[in-house]
């Protein structure tokens, strides 16, 4: 959102405020964006849970899929399988043969309930038929350090944060969570192509604003971040961030939101995954 600000302030001739809402893992943000004056002024950064991941939440003021209205499908992230280098697995093959052997044995890390990392290891349970223990930390940094010391046993973290850790051989890398593999793990496999075909989990992140904006007000905004995003100039900083940048119209923002929903919703009520 800042490098997007840096870029769309001068180009409206106005500074562009980053206003941190933290909160309801973002939904503070989220319902003061959806009760905001509908002329374009309010604009937050979406991700996967405000998106798609909000039936955890029971007890929302607002509707995110009625209530918010996608400008633009702004990046999306990769997720990797990491695991202490102790335990004894080198592949996804061979985690998922410890993990059914060991049904609940196993702890995986998280930033905290509900965040794409226990959403991905939830799915990974999910898809993989396997059962393992959760611990939720205040944060990706604290849960990270306790899978590099070895109080933790594994975590799905984003592969921007993940690589130095992979690189110094702090943590293990199994398999990433796309369809593709990562360029910055260009040797790890894709847990899709090591034995579970169904699994992909790729947080992505939107640009919203209010449901009742003018839709010429929503199609300038799109323009202008839309060519923000896809400008030459940003790629070297996109890819040292670990993001991919996406780009589109609304409407694409839409039909991705849908898609997902109906993904993350299945499996927070398969998990019973409760944030309220």
């Amino acid at each position: 959102s800042r490098i997007v600000g840096q870029r769309l302030g001068p180009l409206y001739g106005s500074q562009i405020v980053i206003d941190n809402r933290p909160g309801a893992g973002g939904h503070v943000g989220g319902e003061l964006t959806a009760k905001s004056a509908p002329d374009g002024y309010t604009i937050m950064l979406g991700t996967t849970t405000h998106n798609a991941a909000y039936a955890m939440y029971s007890k929302l003021a607002y509707s995110p899929p009625k209530d918010l209205k996608p400008i633009v499908l702004l990046a999306e992230s990769q997720g990797v399988l990491l695991v202490h280098p102790t335990v004894p697995v080198k592949s996804v093959k061979e985690f998922l043969a410890l993990a059914r052997a060991r049904p609940g044995d196993l702890n995986y890390a998280s930033a905290g309930p509900g965040s794409a990392t226990h959403l991905m290891a939830e799915l990974l349970k999910m898809v993989g038929g396997i059962k393992l223990t959760h611990i939720a930390y205040k944060g990706s940094g604290p849960a990270m350090i306790d899978l590099m010391s070895g109080h933790v046993e594994t975590m799905v973290e984003n592969v921007s944060t993940a690589a130095p850790h992979v690189k110094a051989a702090k943590v293990r890398a199994l398999g990433v969570t796309s369809r593709t593999r990562d360029p910055n793990l260009p040797d790890v496999p894709t847990i899709a192509e090591s034995g579970l075909p169904a699994y992909e989990a790729v947080p992505y992140y939107t640009m919203s604003t209010a449901a009742k904006t003018p839709p010429d007000i929503v199609r300038r905004l799109n323009g202008d971040i839309d060519a923000i995003v896809r400008h030459p100039e940003l790629a070297a900083r996109w890819n040292e961030l670990g993001i991919t940048p996406l780009g589109g119209s609304p409407e694409a923002a839409e039909q991705r939101n849908a898609v997902e929903t109906a993904k993350w919703t299945k499996v927070i009520q398969t998990a019973g995954i409760r944030a309220d």
